[in-house]
């Protein structure tokens, strides 16, 4: 089932914050993605923590995105205190 990502927030780390259409929360780690194109250009100038959702999935200025469903996939629910 493809969700849409609905908020992200970019964290120093390489971390993305991410909230799905279906109210779920879960955390995304971008390291492993950062040595290939085009994510390598998010490593420098802070490039990383500019994401924003357009079209349902993350994306950075200079036309980069990720899809939705790596997005769900890879990601760890956010467990809840």
């Amino acid at each position: 089932m493809l969700l849409d990502v609905i908020n992200v927030k970019a964290y120093p780390d390489f971390t993305l914050l991410l909230e799905f259409e279906n109210n779920e929360k879960r955390i995304f780690n971008m390291t492993p993605y950062l040595g290939k194109k085009p994510w390598v250009a998010l490593k420098s100038n802070n490039s990383f923590i500019s994401a924003f959702v357009e079209n349902g999935t993350v994306v950075w200025p200079g036309n980069i995105d990720i899809d939705p469903e790596t997005l769900y996939e890879k990601s760890l629910p956010l467990e809840s205190n």
